[in-house]
């Protein structure tokens, strides 16, 4: 009899979760890239943040890539937050700082004189944004780069469309592994899924390492405040909290051109630390259709995750199991392809056996995000 009413809920879910797919598949294939408006003339004046923790094998190369932009270096600067680092990354960027006069370099340590925190990437950005001279603040980590239109695209869809928070796609480096692999195709997804859904005005989704806002907008709603003791959330939970004032005006910029490519965690125990990082934030939006969704996904992959353990006790379950998986990578491969294609990324054949792998870490890393601590950036967070 419980079986029955098993069925009934997991079917119930998964025929959400696949309308749920489709709707985004369909918001994201109405999706027209970005173009720059025709006699573009450079206006905007950036800040580009960058929080830094032992980065000096990655900080050289994203700051190369930063002042190879087409943008003036008239209209921007950098700000690297240096966040306690014990190898060479501040040696770096003062040695580049002798050839860019537009970068700043300033130590967490000596802002916060011992004080000891939980949300020291906030507390960065915020250090930076207070010593900014731009109108836009612009985000980015430091292991990550982009091409040479990065910041004049920013630069034309401020123009054209005038909006006051943009959140802009972020792309993983595949080197072929399984890790890589897994991780490129998941990330790839939650991207789709930000790009499709921040455009139809039903999330507030981005990734701190592509994102822009003004610098007004920020002291507006507050900055951080209200949310500066959570770990994670310097993306997310900042744009909820400007989408509540300027509902209208948080955007996504769907360009190529406009893309940030990053490293995946190179092993994992860092995938996990990361996943449980972001999973942490969960409850704390305050924007309730992110909360849902999140909830619908976990309720549906904690059922599946069970489904294998209950076939020992019902050996039909386990048909019923592979079934649904099935069905799953079929609904979900509708949507990865489109998305795949914007992003230059290749689908391999196998990926369906990633379900599994995809399955046990949400469920894991959704528990440990609420219940557990994780380590990041050799720190301890709770």
């Amino acid at each position: 009899m419980w079986l029955n009413g098993f069925y009934i809920l997991l079917c119930t879910l998964f025929l959400l979760y696949a309308i749920l797919i489709l709707v985004y598949r369909k918001w994201f294939l109405q999706l027209r890239p970005f173009l720059m408006p025709e006699k573009f003339q450079p206006q905007i004046k950036f800040s580009v943040v960058i929080p830094a923790r032992n980065e000096e094998e990655n900080i050289g190369l994203c700051l190369q890539a930063i002042f190879q932009q087409t943008y003036p270096s008239s209209l921007f600067e950098v700000i690297v937050v240096d966040d306690h680092s014990t190898d060479n990354t501040g040696s770096i960027v003062r040695q580049l700082q002798q050839k860019h006069s537009n970068l700043q370099l300033i130590s967490l340590s000596n802002e916060l004189d011992g004080i000891i925190l939980n949300a020291y990437k906030k507390k960065a950005i915020e250090t930076a944004i207070g010593h900014a001279k731009g109108d836009w603040i612009m985000t980015t980590d430091a292991d990550c780069f982009m091409g040479d239109e990065w910041m004049a695209l920013y630069a034309g869809y401020i123009e054209k469309y005038d909006p006051v928070f943009i959140a802009a796609p972020v792309g993983l480096i595949d080197d072929g592994s399984v890790l890589s692999v897994f991780q490129t195709l998941d990330f790839m997804a939650l991207q789709g899924i930000t790009a499709a859904s921040v455009s139809a005005g039903f999330h507030s989704m981005c990734n701190g390492a592509n994102l822009a806002y003004r610098k007004d907008v920020f002291y507006e709603v507050n900055g951080f405040k209200g949310i500066d003791n959570i770990a994670s959330g310097d993306d997310m939970l900042l744009m909820n909290k400007i989408r509540l004032q300027y509902p209208q005006r948080v955007m996504a910029l769907f360009a190529q051109g406009a893309i940030v490519s990053t490293y995946p965690m190179p092993g994992w125990k860092s995938f996990f630390n990361q996943r449980i990082r972001w999973a942490s934030k969960a409850d704390q939006y305050a924007d309730k259709t992110i909360f849902w969704v999140l909830l619908l996904v976990y309720l549906l992959n904690a059922m599946l995750f069970v489904m294998p353990f209950l076939s020992f006790f019902d050996c039909s379950v386990l048909w019923s199991w592979l079934l649904l998986l099935t069905a799953k990578t079929i609904v979900e491969a509708s949507f990865a392809l489109p998305i795949a294609a914007f992003f230059g990324i290749k689908l391999y054949w196998w990926s369906p056996v990633l379900q599994i792998l995809h399955i046990s870490y949400t469920v894991i890393a959704g528990w440990l995000g609420k219940f557990g601590r994780y380590e990041w950036k050799g720190r301890q967070v709770k």
